[in-house]
């Protein structure tokens, strides 16, 4: 229990808020409210009565509501309230005011309303001075990544890009402009605060502030579904370090976009520009359009094919196993913007082929040879 009620108060730290320890949750707010710094655990073992009555009628909503009525009969603390004739209370006051401190007290069983999320996470903090340098926004922006973070879990979904927006002081340069924005994505969904953080002051080194800000704006610009699977029944403590991705992200956004990239499935038919290297922000999910297997190995050439008597040979003839799949495209794609660029594009029926001695082979049957069709290896299976 001691430890549960050490995380609590170390996120409360974190989020800038106080917490007070008391039996009910009318009477732990009462507390907070009056106290400008945290109530500690021991002072959950004192009497309920002891704690609340030295409380201002401020202490409770449904009691400040009538505190000019109340203060007219000598009431300033809710112990002098608790003092009054009950039936007097109740012809006098509404019946909210003997419902609140019936349940601040415990003699009323409380019940709260079911919380609802927001469908998007977007929170504002006004600074407490003004900041002159975007590093150090960072102090600021991380209690709100917390609150975000939260917002998260509770979803359960994983945020890919977050926006960080400030606000320019009032007194501020005219050419200054209202403010500025600053948008961090990351590869996989995270609810993970600390990489947010991380990856946050490695762009804000790279941002200079056009004014001193006085307000930061935080907004979870895409998120997506994620789920926790573990195939291990003892929790993975040993993993201290952090995923390859987690530190590809960290060098993106230390060196720049263009200076990270990833191997990605295109949006082409043709089997040599299926692939290629983009960077994080380019990638996009694509399928790809053969219904054959792909080849292991793809050779940066295809290699034309002997045929006899209209059969292709490689290692000896091929006996064609699966096929045909017809891919057309590239009409678009010239080898160069020069005035003699040739076409690119294809027009190919592609088989898995056995060879006797080279295994299974990914080979086609080129449509566009002239008066001739032609059979060329383009791939090998491991």
């Amino acid at each position: 229990m001691e430890s549960l009620h050490g995380l609590i108060e170390a996120g409360a730290v974190e989020l800038g808020a106080r917490i007070a320890w008391a039996p009910t949750g009318t009477s732990a707010l009462a507390l907070v409210r009056q106290t400008a710094s945290a109530v500690p655990l021991d002072g959950f073992q004192l009497p309920l009565a002891k704690m609340l009555d030295p409380l201002p009628l401020e202490a409770i909503a449904a009691v400040c509501l009538h505190q000019p009525t109340l203060a007219r009969v000598g009431c300033r603390t809710l112990g002098d309230v608790r003092n009054l004739p009950r039936g007097g209370l109740s012809r006098r006051f509404d019946k909210g005011l003997l419902v609140a401190l019936d349940q601040a007290y415990g003699l009323r069983p409380e019940v709260y309303e079911w919380l609802t999320l927001p469908e998007s996470f977007h929170v504002r903090l006004e600074l407490m001075s003004r900041v002159e340098t975007a590093p150090a926004l960072l102090f600021g922006a991380r209690r709100l990544l917390v609150q975000m973070a939260g917002w998260l879990a509770a979803r359960r979904m994983g945020a890919t890009a977050f926006t960080l927006r400030w606000c320019h002081d009032v007194m501020r340069a005219k050419d200054a402009g209202t403010g500025g924005e600053l948008t961090v994505r990351t590869a996989q969904p995270t609810q993970n605060v600390e990489h947010f953080a991380r990856l946050l002051a490695e762009h804000l080194a790279k941002v200079t502030l056009a004014a001193p800000a006085g307000d930061i704006e935080l907004l979870a610009t895409e998120v997506l579904p994620i789920v926790e699977e573990s195939s291990s029944l003892i929790p993975e403590t040993l993993r201290k370090s952090g995923s390859t991705d987690l530190a590809l992200e960290r060098i993106q956004a230390r060196l720049g976009d263009a200076c990270v990239r990833r191997p990605t499935m295109s949006a082409d038919h043709r089997l040599e520009w299926m692939q290629s290297w983009q960077c994080e922000t380019q990638r996009k999910k694509a399928e790809s359009p053969y219904e054959l297997p792909l080849p292991s190995w793809v050779l940066d050439e295809p290699l034309r094919l002997i045929e006899r008597d209209n059969r292709p040979h490689y290692q000896g003839p091929l006996q064609l196993l699966l096929g045909p799949d017809r891919i057309e495209g590239g009409w678009w794609h010239r080898s160069s913007e020069d005035a003699d660029a040739r076409p690119l594009n294809v027009q190919r029926d592609y088989w898995l082929a056995l060879s006797p001695h080279a295994g299974v082979l990914w080979v086609f049957q080129q449509r566009l040879a002239r008066d001739q069709t032609a059979w060329f290896l383009h791939g090998h299976f491991a």
